[in-house]
């Protein structure tokens, strides 16, 4: 399974219908629906989609026509992310009628065909090459998917003596980079406290990073 780090966008026009799409990570899709509600408070449609991996495993879908006919819209959407095998992912296209209907047909292709492109775009962002951890042979650009391998959230506890204390604290700062870059997640410190022994923290994040974390401080 994936999921997707940033937002990324795109926009369709079909016989003078434009359809906005927006794709996200869940933990930002309440609010930009409302932002995007605003910032277009005359268009026809917002049609959403969305796909969530709850903390206890289960798996929670949903769509919303907003007043297209019923299956013609947020369901397409959804099911293609369900093809695409995304996680943990928002969508939301907002449509602007342009006076010629499209029938079922036309709608069921427009709607899930700009969030392809929206896809399409997430699979190639510009950007800086030591950003992405890699070496700089592209003259000063390279190109990183927004579209992540898909982690469980998991949190543990991270143990080190006094004399160590530093060099874990750096650890999990440059855990919490992989596990933005790598999983679009950050690593949360949950708690830091001290025993006779040492030093203890207690992170939460991605499942992978928190398991190769306590492998070496355990």
């Amino acid at each position: 399974m994936r999921t997707i780090t940033g937002e990324v966008s795109a926009e369709l026009e079909e016989k003078k219908s434009r359809f906005l799409g927006f794709v996200l990570p869940y933990a930002q899709f309440n609010d930009r629906l409302t932002v995007l509600r605003s910032e277009h408070p005359k268009a026809n449609h917002h049609v959403t989609a969305f796909r969530l991996m709850r903390p206890d495993g289960r798996l929670e879908e949903g769509a919303r026509d907003d007043g297209e006919p019923s299956g013609t819209s947020g369901m397409p959407i959804l099911r293609l992310l369900i093809g695409e095998r995304l996680i943990d992912v928002g969508v939301i296209v907002v449509r602007y009628f342009g006076g010629t209907k499209l029938g079922t047909g036309g709608l069921a292709r427009a709607y899930p065909g700009v969030v392809k492109a929206a896809l399409a775009e997430a699979q190639a962002i510009p950007g800086d090459p030591k950003a992405f951890g890699i070496a700089d042979n592209t003259n000063g650009t390279a190109t990183r998917s927004r579209l992540q391998d898909w982690s469980r959230l998991s949190s543990g506890s991270l143990r080190a003596g006094f004399a160590r204390t530093s060099a874990l604290e750096q650890a999990v700062s440059l855990a919490a980079e992989l596990a933005q870059a790598e999983f679009g997640r950050p690593v949360t410190v949950l708690d830091r406290r001290f025993t006779e022994n040492g030093t203890v923290i207690d992170v939460e994040g991605p499942e992978t990073i928190i398991l190769n974390l306590q492998q070496d401080w355990s």
